[in-house]
């Protein structure tokens, strides 16, 4: 009696643990698991430093447009290369199968993505590569006359490559076309140049055909109801931010360097020999005559603001604010010891959009 009545108490408590498995689960929510680039469910959740998580391609999107190794939420700058979390990802994965389906789904949809994570990738291969061995040679060794004999027997070929790649860009550029004729493939290109976020709201603009003339009518508003429905705060102050330079000054404000340069091509090609023979009195030139469109984002982007004073980094890409005494401190005094270092930084920042452009800068600043 006694076995029977075991083996009978068996099953009922194995039925009893069945069922408790999906009350525990529906217990979770979602939300739990969101990633704080894009709000929605984590895919190949990528854990940093810091212990913040995000999906690997909003992290590669990230990383791609802002060239930094920080953590978009803290701005804590992570080591080595991040790896996908794989207890993490299988315990989503598991709880929600299905979202994770759909969602993959519409990220393999997306261009922009495919070609991040590639480019983040083959970063991280570099990283690999590159790190210290021992019982190898140094790999860096010989890595500065290399440069420099590269820029001397390429100087050529890289001002002939600069002023092709730079009619290139000039053809497509939106800083000299009136906002009224742009096609809805320009509109879509305006939006994408925000930043990766607004790549999320880039198939609401196709269905509805915004044009040019389309966009200048549409208000904060408007973004809130159907068929836009721009639910985070951040995301539509950003955009209203943007649209309101487009409708005063009729056309795309330079947003990058190169799209100042084909604004300003006199001005650009007299700082360019400037910096080289006085960067002292070019900064302070900036400074006094050229603030907000090139001193303010010269300084933000040698020396970044460490506090996280942004919730969204959205708001501190289009709000770049004066310098905080911090950034004036450290500005200051590499302005007056080190001021090729500060062009060298400078440089580096858009090594990944002209490399051969900024290596060149880079490697005058040493010599």
């Amino acid at each position: 009696m006694e076995e029977d009545e075991t083996s009978q108490g068996e099953p009922e408590r194995a039925e009893v643990k069945a069922r408790a498995t999906p009350e525990i689960s529906r217990k979770i929510s979602v939300s739990e698991f969101h990633c704080h680039c894009c709000y929605d469910i984590l895919v190949n959740p990528t854990t940093l430093n810091c212990g913040h998580s995000f999906c690997r391609h909003c992290l590669a999107l990230w990383w791609v447009s802002s060239k930094k190794n920080e953590c978009p939420e803290c701005r804590e700058k992570w080591e080595g290369f991040p790896k996908v979390n794989i207890l993490l990802r299988d315990v989503i994965e598991r709880l929600f199968s299905d979202a994770i389906e759909q969602r993959k789904e519409d990220i393999q949809q997306n261009s922009d993505v495919a070609r991040s994570l590639t480019t983040f990738q083959k970063y991280g291969n570099d990283q690999i590569s590159t790190a210290p061995n021992t019982g190898r040679i140094n790999p860096r060794g010989g890595g500065f006359f290399s440069g420099v004999l590269t820029a001397l027997t390429g100087v050529a070929v890289v001002l002939l490559g600069y002023h092709w790649s730079s009619r290139e860009f000039e053809d497509d550029l939106l800083v000299h076309k009136p906002v009224a004729k742009w096609t809805v493939e320009e509109v879509i290109l305006w939006l994408e140049q925000l930043g990766p976020w607004a790549s999320h709201y880039k198939e609401k603009f196709l269905l509805e055909k915004v044009n040019g003339r389309l966009l200048l009518t549409l208000t904060e508003e408007d973004f809130t109801k159907e068929p836009y429905s721009i639910v985070n705060n951040n995301h539509r102050k950003a955009i209203m931010a943007e649209l309101e330079c487009v409708k005063t000054l009729g056309v795309k404000p330079p947003q990058n360097l190169w799209e100042y340069k084909a604004v300003n091509p006199g001005k650009s090609l007299f700082i360019l020999y400037a910096l080289k023979s006085s960067p002292r009195l070019s900064m302070l030139y900036l400074y006094l005559f050229d603030y907000a469109e090139a001193f303010l984002p010269f300084i933000h982007t040698i020396c970044p603001m460490q506090e996280n004073q942004y919730e969204d980094i959205v708001t501190k890409l289009l709000d770049l604010k004066h310098p905080s005494w911090k950034q004036w401190r450290e500005f200051i005094v590499k302005y007056l010891f080190v001021p090729y270092q500060l062009i060298a930084e400078f440089a580096w920042d858009w090594l990944d959009v002209h490399y051969w452009t900024s290596r060149f800068i880079i490697v005058n600043a040493m010599l």
